[in-house]
């Protein structure tokens, strides 16, 4: 039922946007990553701080997504944007400590991002292959919830 819920308001979030979005940010090895950089496939942008719970809940979830997107051909990949004040070093024995293997950009906390707002933690936004932000779900998610979302999609644009 969380899944249908799920899928239903990242759904009913589409309509919230239209045009492609582009912006860029530093990773740990200082090295700019721009939502450009991964134009033609679907990016999960993950906003995410290392004192929040349930977003430490979901971090598992969002390597084995990535990893598995990886190894089919790279059609997704995860963005995680650690969204709090943090020095970069912690940041980096975080993300060790954690084995995360998908990019990790820093962000100091803003009241909005080129994506919009960010109301809580962890908000993670569904890029389409175009660039345009198409899903947006404040809460955690798993990687069975993004690729049912991306295949209804596909499978939405392959009807038309």
């Amino acid at each position: 039922m969380r899944a249908f819920t799920l899928i239903f308001s990242l759904l009913l979030s589409s309509t919230l946007f239209a045009e492609p979005v582009d912006y860029s940010l530093p990773d740990l090895d200082d090295k700019v990553h721009s939502l450009a950089d991964y134009k033609g496939k679907w990016v999960i942008v993950n906003y995410w701080a290392t004192w929040c719970p349930p977003c430490l809940e979901e971090i598992p979830d969002l390597i084995k997504f990535h990893e598995q997107h990886r190894k089919q051909g790279g059609d997704a990949v995860v963005l995680g944007i650690d969204f709090e004040d943090i020095g970069k070093e912690q940041l980096a024995d975080f993300v060790e400590g954690q084995m995360i293997t998908y990019p990790v950009l820093r962000s100091e906390p803003l009241g909005m991002t080129p994506l919009g707002t960010i109301p809580g933690l962890p908000t993670t936004f569904i890029i389409a292959p175009d660039g345009s932000p198409v899903a947006r779900q404040v809460g955690p998610v798993t990687g069975a919830q993004l690729n049912d979302y991306i295949n209804a999609k596909k499978a939405q644009a392959a009807a038309k």
